[in-house]
């Protein structure tokens, strides 16, 4: 499906930041364990000199899906910030698929969270992922962090 709708189910997601709205349009829809599946139809604007997805891109969309679902299903909900990405590229994304994140938790710890992340075109898997987020206080929330 490249003719670029969106597929039933999805939903627009209004990301936090500039630097993730830029990315977009993002969309999302509910995952069975309380997280979402985030997903965006590859446009131009996400291609590098090849003609095929950056793999910036690529990884920031990861990035953005193992956060969003740490976030969700973490009790209680804290602030997070990503420690570690471990991530392959296992094929080629084009202009005009529908690419979504598929994300498993692993576990949540006192100050740690990990999670793995699969980008998807249809069946076939482009990109793994695994991640490690740490909890941040609430002074890091919307600061600056101090310099040293």
């Amino acid at each position: 499906m490249s003719d670029g709708t969106v597929p039933e189910g999805y939903t627009p997601l209004i990301p936090g930041g500039p630097y993730l709205a830029s990315s977009g349009p993002l969309y999302q829809r509910p995952a069975p364990d309380g997280g979402v599946v985030i997903a965006l139809r590859v446009a131009e604007k996400h291609t590098n000199m090849r003609g095929i997805a950056h793999g910036g891109m690529l990884v920031t969309l990861a990035d953005s899906a193992l956060g969003r679902n740490l976030h969700l299903t973490r009790q209680p909900s804290e602030p997070m910030v990503s420690v570690n990405l471990s991530t392959d590229f296992l094929g080629a994304v084009k202009v005009g698929d529908w690419l979504e994140a598929h994300v498993e938790v692993r576990k949540h710890g006192a100050r740690l969270s990990f999670a793995e992340c699969q980008l998807r075109v249809g069946d076939r898997v482009v990109l793994r992922c695994s991640g490690v987020f740490a909890v941040v206080g609430p002074a890091l929330v919307n600061k600056e962090v101090p310099e040293g």
